[in-house]
Parts: C-alpha cells; structure tokens; sequence
C-alpha cells in the first residue's frame, strides 16, 4: 500500500461507507459516477465534522484526507493516519493517552453545551 497517494491493493470498505457504495451498485447502468463521489464525499464529511465533536473533547481532531484516509492530530502536533473510522478510535485512545468513553457524563455534557450555544 502507497500511504502517499492512498491507493490499497485490495479494496476494504468499512461499514460506515457500505450504504454509499451498495448505492453505487444499484445504479442503473450508466448512472453519473461524479454524483457517486460527491455523495461519498458529503457522508464522510458529515462523519468527519461529527466524529470531530467527541474528538475536541480529548484533544484530538481529524481530516479527511482525499476521500481515502483520515489524519488524526493532537495540540502538541503528533499524528496517524487511519484507514477508516473503525481504526481511528484505537489509535485516538493511544493518542490521547486515555480510553474514549462516548458516555463519559463530561463528554455529553461539552457536547450538549457546543450544541446549545
């Protein structure tokens, strides 16, 4: 695998991207495959923008990278890339120095605040 350009050998798609890609596959013959990836592209940032919220609260953000890879990063400059969301959460937990609990009453509580306000 190329990290570079994000290109694997064999194609893994994480659960997450199912709905996207058995979409695609259901397509009439001949169907736009540019309205394909602009619906890829939305999903992921949608899940990136969401992912991101849980992710402030330990210090930790993460970028699309290409549509291909997440960049994960913490305030002191350290990063990972992860293939998908599925492999993003270990490594946050190993960069944060701390499991990640979603029902950490401090994270639902930051959560609720940023929504509100």
């Amino acid at each position: 695998m190329c990290v570079l350009c994000g290109k694997d050998f064999v194609a893994n798609v994480h659960w997450t991207d199912r709905h996207v890609e058995d979409r695609a596959r259901a397509a009439a013959p001949g169907s736009d495959p540019v309205e394909y990836q602009r619906h890829r592209r939305r999903d992921r940032g949608h899940r990136t923008v969401l992912t991101n919220e849980v992710l402030r609260h330990y210090g930790l953000r993460v970028e699309d990278w290409s549509g291909s890879k997440y960049v994960l990063r913490d305030r002191k400059g350290s990063t990972h890339i992860v293939q998908d969301l599925g492999a993003l959460w270990p490594a946050a937990a190993k960069l944060a120095g701390q499991p990640l609990d979603p029902l950490d009453p401090a994270l639902r509580a930051a959560i609720s605040a940023a929504n509100v306000g």
